[in-house]
């Protein structure tokens, strides 16, 4: 029997490393290219041996070249300032819609919840061209304004918020009502400091959609001032040649920077999830 929970306990081991090894291997494989200059990325491509994973001459130019030249840095300063906005208001929003929907009764409750939870399983490019005539409409093209606003209802993060606020008992907001503690009140002393984990789950999740996003920032930021960074990677691709090293670069760093940010409260991150669909 020992023999045996051994050769299983390796066999899962070795299963997780291959795993592991896959999922890392793209992120890997762009770090190292852009060590390097695209001469070196085309010369070493093929055949496939060592060189091809490991820089011969290690040089950090092509990061000085995007920030210096491409001022990469901005869309990485739009892409933060967007999200920030887009979290600080979109918890705000779906935080006090989903205490509306988790605490209180009222006509209409259960088919508008239902409207809610089919929202977000609609496809975005099917709504792209009427929200892009309505912000069209306001005036809203090219503005940051125009990025956030539409992004703040999220279904999602309201289903999550309900989930989570559903099973706070009633009777603590009863007695609060019966102190004449108002709903923003209750809100914001009693619900808001007991609901830290689902908030820093909501605020990822809505982090890692601005920072994943190309449809609609392609759509809106046309200006170079207000783009962000998933758009600002086609500036390394033109109509006849790719500056690989470059985008191999910028694509590291917009992938690592998220790490940095999720890795601080992944444990909050997966708290939240789990609390909300376990009360569910």
């Amino acid at each position: 029997m020992g023999v045996k929970k051994n050769k299983r306990l390796v066999f899962i081991y070795v299963a997780l490393v291959a795993v592991a090894f896959a999922t890392l291997f793209p992120l890997l494989y762009a770090i190292s290219s852009s060590l390097r200059s695209d001469t070196e990325i085309f010369q070493y491509s093929m055949p496939f041996g060592w060189r091809t994973f490991i820089p011969v001459e290690l040089t950090a130019e092509a990061y000085t070249s995007i920030f210096v030249e491409y001022e990469f840095w901005r869309p990485i300063c739009n892409t933060f300032l967007v999200s920030l906005f887009a979290i600080t208001l979109g918890c705000l929003i779906n935080g006090i819609a989903a205490y509306g929907f988790a605490c209180y009764h009222f006509k209409g409750k259960k088919a508008l919840y239902l409207v809610v939870l089919f929202s977000f399983m609609i496809p975005f490019e099917s709504i792209t061209i009427p929200l892009y005539t309505v912000v069209d409409k306001l005036g809203w093209v090219n503005t940051f304004a125009g990025i956030v606003v539409p992004s703040l209802a999220d279904g999602m993060v309201l289903f999550l918020f309900t989930q989570f606020f559903s099973e706070f008992p009633q009777s603590l907001f009863e007695a609060a009502r019966v102190d004449g503690a108002s709903w923003t009140q209750q809100f914001f002393r009693i619900l808001l400091p007991l609901s830290v984990p689902v908030f820093v789950t909501a605020g990822l999740m809505i982090f890692m959609t601005h920072w994943n996003s190309y449809l609609w920032p392609l759509l809106i930021a046309r200006s170079p001032d207000i783009r962000l960074i998933q758009v600002a990677l086609s500036d390394f691709r033109g109509s006849h040649t790719t500056e690989w090293a470059k985008l191999y670069a910028a694509s590291t760093i917009s992938a690592v920077l998220p790490l940095v940010f999720f890795f601080p409260f992944q444990k909050q991150f997966v708290q939240g999830i789990t609390s909300a669909g376990i009360k569910g």
